[in-house]
């Protein structure tokens, strides 16, 4: 698979990696048994995935372990993440430290890749957040630090402080707005870029259509509260989805590849990216997600979808 390097100087990783939000048991539907949930991302290792990305709060600390155990015995690069209070360990000064230590613990590790912010609060001052984590630089607990879903004010603080590594934005062909000051400032920063929700929750895969139903216990369903139910899988969001979807699907065909895979090369196409962030529990997803990272897009199959996306 191809790699790129992790802004200015970070490690080399493949253009795709393994998310294992879904590996916490946060995603949607049953939840297969661990092994199996181990055995995909060892799949996706097997098929040239060298990072896993996860998070204290993804199954209260579980995914971690989970990934604890499909690492072992590699040299996959470990990427985690540390979450405000109440939901995570909290970003006081001491409680980065703590949060990275229990991490490090779950993990079985002595030094982690990379401990990223996992989002904003705005009740701590991130300048004492992004000093105790140029701290775990300094301390060799950490070997590089970034945040996720932050904005360009956010970032030029902490750059002031220390060198952000890397950025984790929402980022796919159905959330794509609003980005461009974003990933300029990154660009210019030396800050790589690592875009979750590459597939849109599944809506870029194909696998839905006008009958498709979620269950109570899916947030796509809309009764748990996710913002990005609002934006992707409300009534009126859905149906129009859907149809950029299927406009695109001749585009997939052409090239000879799947719809998620042509998602996934979009993405990692774009200027900035450095990666995409894809998971599943599944080890025939996760081989299709990495296979996308060996496909080229040439121009006119940029304008081609371009043209798809700027018509929705």
């Amino acid at each position: 698979m191809r790699t790129n390097t992790l802004g200015s100087s970070g490690p080399d990783i493949s253009v795709i990696g393994y998310g294992a939000w879904e590996a916490g048991g946060m995603a949607w539907g049953p939840n297969p048994p661990e092994h199996e949930t181990i055995g995909a991302m060892r799949a996706a290792f097997d098929a040239g995935v060298t990072w896993v990305d996860t998070a204290e709060v993804y199954g209260g600390g579980r995914s971690e372990e989970l990934v604890a155990e499909a690492v072992a015995g590699t040299d996959i690069l470990v990427f985690t993440k540390l979450a405000p209070e109440p939901a995570g360990s909290g970003f006081r000064a001491g409680q980065v430290r703590a949060g990275c230590e229990g991490s490090l613990r779950r993990l079985g590790r002595d030094v982690l890749d990379l401990y990223q912010l996992h989002w904003p609060d705005r009740r701590v001052p991130v300048e004492e957040t992004w000093e105790a984590m140029a701290g775990l630089v300094d301390d060799g607990l950490v070997r590089a630090i970034g945040v996720s879903n932050f904005s360009v004010e956010l970032l030029e603080r902490c750059e002031g402080l220390r060198h952000v590594d890397s950025l984790q934005p929402e980022f796919s062909m159905l959330h794509r707005h609003g980005q461009d000051d974003l990933f300029a400032r990154c660009v210019e920063a030396g800050t790589g870029i690592l875009a979750y929700g590459p597939l849109a929750y599944g809506l870029l895969t194909g696998a839905f259509d006008e009958t498709t139903t979620f269950s109570d216990d899916d947030w796509r369903s809309g009764k748990h509260g996710m913002g990005a139910y609002d934006e992707l899988f409300a009534p009126g969001r859905f149906r129009g989805h859907l149809a950029t979807v299927e406009a695109l699907r001749p585009v997939a065909e052409r090239k000879g590849v799947t719809l998620a895979q042509l998602a996934l090369a979009w993405v990692v196409h774009q200027p900035g990216i450095t990666a995409a962030i894809a998971g599943s529990r599944s080890a025939a997803h996760v081989r299709e997600n990495a296979a996308a990272g060996d496909v080229e897009l040439a121009p006119h199959d940029l304008d081609d979808i371009a043209a798809v996306l700027n018509r929705a």
